[in-house]
């Protein structure tokens, strides 16, 4: 496995490859990163992963700080898994100046859900991205790069920022991995205690029941769903939870569903001092 720490060591790597296969992560590897450098292996003729704490998508009171850095142990993963090239700029070889051009998500796919609750996140997310396709597929005619279906909203940003620019590469959705307890499997589990860690598959739970009710509602959907989400709300509630939202979108545009759309349930919540969020298409 090669390691590149700047963006021209990144392009002599893949000077040869005509269609780089690319998943980006911010390390801290899980059996569910490592699933999606699986899924990204026979879609290119080099695979790509990439290592990078993006502290524009941190908010001044989140843990950009603390976030978890395990840089020898995924490594080693990486090179178990077969991947190619391994990323892993510093700040001043992706940043060398302040960001000051920024790429902005469509307001009415990026300030509803995570991004009503964390405001900024988004565009901290696209314009990274941003970067990181162009120091891979600079000189591409095509490529394709994997997100995982975990980050149901981002998945969704970057699709419609890679429609929007034109950008010659695929976006691919790799399914959610789960713990035995149906739990997400999340860099940010690691700060859960072992009764957290138990009761964390709840928000599943929750989820599951929420998306139920809303195929349960038939033709009121519409003016059922406010009342179901508040009910789903409550009941996380009562765990012990602060749920941010539980919310039935439409699957297309995460915009509010009629009866007949494909839906999607989306939830977020602290459980302790944990933010945890999942979410299940129906």
């Amino acid at each position: 496995m090669l390691i590149a720490r700047t963006i021209d060591e990144l392009r002599q790597h893949l000077a040869s490859a005509q269609c780089p296969a690319f998943v980006p992560t911010m390390g801290n590897l899980h059996a569910g990163h490592m699933a999606l450098v699986q899924q990204a292996k026979p879609l290119g003729d080099r695979t790509v992963v990439s290592i990078f704490v993006n502290r524009l998508q941190f908010l001044p009171q989140e843990d950009f700080e603390s976030y978890p850095r395990t840089w020898e142990a995924d490594c080693a993963k990486l090179k178990e898994a077969g991947c190619d090239v391994l990323f892993a700029p510093r700040e001043s070889d992706l940043y060398p100046q302040p960001q000051t051009f920024t790429v902005q998500a469509d307001p009415a796919i990026a300030n509803i859900l995570e991004g009503e609750f964390r405001p900024g996140f988004f565009s901290g997310v696209s314009t990274v991205v941003m970067k990181l396709f162009i120091s891979v597929f600079a000189g591409k005619a095509r490529g394709v790069a994997v997100f995982g279906k975990k980050d149901y909203q981002q998945l969704m940003v970057i699709r419609q920022m890679v429609r929007q620019f034109a950008l010659p590469l695929e976006v691919v959705g790799g399914e959610t991995c789960r713990a035995e307890n149906n739990l997400a499997l999340s860099s940010r589990n690691g700060y859960l205690s072992g009764p957290e860690r138990m009761e964390a598959g709840q928000l599943s739970m929750a989820l599951q029941a929420l998306g139920r009710a809303a195929l349960g509602a038939g033709d009121a959907l519409a003016a059922r769903l406010p009342a179901l989400e508040e009910s789903a709300i409550q009941a996380l509630r009562v765990r012990g939870w602060q749920p941010d939202y539980l919310s039935v979108r439409r699957r297309s545009d995460l915009q509010v569903p009629q009866a007949g759309d494909a839906l999607v349930v989306l939830g977020a919540a602290r459980l302790g001092s944990t933010r945890l969020i999942d979410n299940l298409e129906l």
